[in-house]
């Protein structure tokens, strides 16, 4: 009996395990090893396709994706994720990366810049500092990060890892990597109806005026940067003009447009004249592109328009913007475009603050320093979908309506609420009037030393005499294709023109000439394309920079009692009587003391 238990035992253990050969038939087992082996295969292709999406090649040789592997933690424990930077873009004073938005929820803690020796492998010796900024939801599918220039002696191919990651957490590096100068390159690309609208830097186009399109190609490439071109389209450019190429969409994009998200869009510029009747050949020079054609939102039908809207750009002016916004909502402002270039002071939080009080301000996001005019352009293309009129103007630009006299009787109402988008509403419907003009005055510090507390339009009440420049409202619908602007204002198509206010009908007060502690943030940086900055040594004569005042951010004497000729508190008045609390006297934009 023992022994027929122990005999069976025996068999029981020398029963062979199912990943021994012998245990299954030989058709079985090859059958069995087809089928894993296919589904290892087509489920390493199916990570990739989830991973990186449909494996597209595209021509740009200096634009493959750049894999930057970071640990990120979780509630589950260690994840491991790639960081995709796809370009990078060197400017005067930083190094802009654009990066996938795949990996954005694991960036909360910030991401730091890392530098490697020039020449060195990337683990031997490197740099990390903080990035400068960080912007998670760019263009629907890419982030964006400014980090600091590299030390002297280390490579501008910055890459980026999760703030206080180290270095074993897995920088990758990968060669053949090139980075985009400022100086030249295509930075910016939008739909505008059967055309894409580029944004190039570089081109040298005279300002002011449309210049020949015949000697540009635009390039439109599906997937990411690889050596050669095979999914490019060539079309033609129907306009030129300053920093801006309009292009004709390729044949598959017309009735598709959802099919351009994410198409990377470039210039070319023809080298040899005679040629320029072909679209095919090496007959051009296919300028650098950070551009991709921003995928689109749903948003809800607009069912009317806005009758009125405002854009500006702003750099640091988080201080300043609600008293400009509050103000000009009074008058009929209904919706407003904050183009932000480079801000880190708190201009978010305050427009989320202000749109909470329903005051419809949308921020984008603009990383192109000395693009004011190309802004623009760009912005009059969003407004024309929601706004009958846009006025472009600065947050130091005040409308004010003195209020008719018996000499100078206006034609257009009393100066009150709604007065501005009142005036405008009088030539929504000309079939000639595309321009509103109004001419600015400029105001100095008026004797004051510091910031005044209750805002610029009570505070500042001495002016020049003679008025400067004018600034604009235009109907985005009738402006010309080019999109040219200079100086706030635009080419309308053939059969439109402008209309100059007169002076004892509105006005712009233009808070230029501030107390030199606000003034001397100003002179740092100026968004302008066309103005000299203040730090150059040219065009000092000009209306567009400070008398007197030279390159240097040095406090002229007597800056408080300069550039007053002439006290005007008409729209200090205007202001107290219409929109101070009548029980404590404070106005809108103050906020109330704890």
């Amino acid at each position: 009996m023992d022994f027929e238990k122990r005999r069976k035992r025996k068999l029981v253990l020398n029963i062979p395990t199912p990943s021994t050969t012998s245990f299954l038939p030989s058709q079985f087992s090859f059958c069995c090893s087809l089928r894993w082996w296919t589904l290892l295969f087509f489920s390493f292709f199916a990570f990739l396709f989830l991973l990186d999406g449909p494996p597209i090649r595209s021509q740009y040789a200096f634009r493959p994706p750049l894999l930057v592997s970071l640990q990120a933690s979780t509630n589950s424990g260690s994840e491991f994720f790639q960081l995709k930077v796809q370009d990078r873009v060197v400017f005067p004073d930083h190094v802009l990366l654009l990066f996938s938005k795949r990996s954005s929820s694991f960036i909360n803690g910030g991401l730091d810049c890392f530098y490697h020796k020039t020449g060195e492998q990337i683990r031997r010796q490197f740099v990390v500092l903080p990035a400068l900024s960080v912007v998670v939801d760019y263009d629907g599918s890419r982030s964006i990060a400014r980090c600091p220039l590299p030390p002297a002696n280390y490579s501008t191919m910055v890459n980026l890892q999760r703030h206080g990651s180290s270095e074993e957490d897995g920088i990758l590096e990968v060669k053949n990597r090139l980075v985009s100068s400022w100086e030249t390159v295509v930075y910016e690309a939008v739909l505008d109806g059967e055309t894409a609208v580029v944004f190039v830097k570089g081109l040298n186009l005279r300002p002011a005026r449309a210049s020949d399109p015949s000697q540009f190609i635009c390039q439109f490439n599906w997937g990411n940067s690889e050596l050669n071109d095979r999914y490019a389209v060539k079309t033609r450019a129907v306009t030129a003009g300053q920093e801006v190429i309009r292009c004709s969409l390729p044949f598959n994009l017309r009735n598709s447009p959802a099919k351009a998200n994410g198409v990377r869009v470039s210039i070319g510029v023809i080298s040899h004249p005679h040629s320029r009747a072909s679209l095919g050949g090496g007959n051009h020079h296919l300028l650098p592109s950070v551009a991709k054609i921003p995928h689109l939102k749903s948003e809800d039908k607009i069912n009317e328009k806005y009758e009125l809207c405002v854009c500006t750009m702003v750099w640091n002016q988080a201080s300043a913007i609600r008293e400009w916004i509050m103000y000009h909502a009074w008058l009929g402002v209904e919706r407003w475009f904050i183009y932000d270039n480079n801000s880190d002071d708190e201009i978010k939080e305050v427009i989320e603050e202000l749109n909470q009080a329903n005051y419809n301000v949308s921020r984008q996001i603009w990383p192109w320093i000395k693009t004011q005019e190309a802004g623009f352009s760009h912005c009059a293309l969003q407004a024309k979908k929601e706004c009958k009129w846009v006025s472009f103007m600065d947050v130091d630009e005040f409308f004010y309506f003195p209020r008719p006299s018996a000499r100078h009787p206006s034609e257009l109402g009393f100066p009150g609420h709604h007065s501005l988008r009142n005036l405008v509403a009088n030539f929504s419907s000309s079939t000639s009037i595309g321009e509103i003009r109004t001419a600015c005055h400029s105001f100095g510090p008026s004797g004051l030393t510091s910031p005044p507390k209750q805002g610029v339009t009570v505070g500042y009440t001495c002016r020049l005499q003679s008025p400067e420049r004018h600034k604009s409202i235009v109907r985005p619908d009738v402006l010309h294709d080019s999109l040219v602007n200079v100086v706030h204002h635009f080419h309308l198509k053939t059969g439109y023109s402008y209309l100059n206010l007169q002076q004892s009908t509105a006005m712009i007060n233009h808070y230029k000439y501030q107390v030199w502690e606000s003034f001397r943030a100003k002179f740092f940086r100026r968004v302008a394309t066309y103005v000299a900055d203040w730090q150059e040594n040219q065009n000092e004569g000009s209306k567009d920079r400070a008398p007197g005042l030279g390159t240097e951010a040095i406090e002229p004497p007597n800056w408080p009692q300069q550039f007053c000729e002439v006290w005007d508190t008409g729209l200090r008045d205007f202001v107290m009587a219409n929109l101070a609390d009548p029980g404590s006297g404070l106005l809108p934009w103050e906020r109330s003391p704890l």
